[in-house]
């Protein structure tokens, strides 16, 4: 197991148990959205002293260290889907084991009570509102726990990620393959599981 300095921290490769999130099956359906939005407010009730962004850090969450606040244009899709905005992530939940060139790591937690990255919106005033969480897992280490596809949350399998050389674009935002899966706290005209929010935005963000 290899240790990685990352963002001054320094983190093992470590595997967490899934405990909310769904594994791959055969039924596609969706789940009825009330029940969609009771697993909201769960992990809103569990991770609701995040809001304060000194709680999170002491918890072991770290900015992403490249600065990044995520929107669908900086990654080559239409602006219109909105943003992600800025991710701290737990490293120890993650499992990362390397950084460059790419980040990889172990990681295989789906556990949305207990995410792995807090997702945040910056304000004009310089503070951060949580807006959502997210899980990740990395496809190799979750193939090797003899998973034939991807994770599954509410009958939605999570997103395939991997960066398209070809392009010049970002596609997998500087990680190896992965799967993840993003959970809006703020409304998602699109759906509250899906990657990007058009009610999120990066247009006070300072690096």
């Amino acid at each position: 197991m290899r240790a990685v300095l990352w963002g001054g921290v320094i983190v093992a490769g470590l595997a967490a148990a899934p405990l909310v999130a769904a594994y791959p099956s055969s039924d596609t359906n969706t789940i009825p959205h009330e029940e969609v939005a009771a697993l909201i407010e769960s992990a809103r009730a569990a991770t609701l002293r995040f809001e304060d962004v000194d709680v999170a850090l002491a918890e072991g969450y770290i900015p992403d260290p490249s600065g990044e606040c995520v929107t669908a244009a900086a990654h080559g899709m239409p602006a219109e889907l909105g943003g992600m905005g800025i991710h701290y992530l737990r490293p120890d939940l993650l499992g990362l084991t390397v950084t460059e060139p790419r980040v990889d790591g172990t990681g295989t937690h789906t556990d949305f009570i207990n995410p792995a990255i807090l997702l945040y919106e910056p304000q004009a005033d310089g503070s951060l509102v949580l807006v959502g969480i997210e899980n990740l897992v990395f496809h190799a280490a979750w193939e090797a726990e003899g998973n034939g596809g991807p994770p599954i949350l509410a009958g939605r399998a999570w997103d395939y990620m991997v960066d398209d050389p070809a392009t010049p674009a970002e596609e997998a935002h500087h990680f190896e393959a992965h799967y993840d899966q993003h959970l809006w706290f703020r409304d998602n005209p699109n759906g509250n599981l899906e990657p990007f929010n058009p009610r999120v935005t990066c247009e006070h963000h300072q690096r």
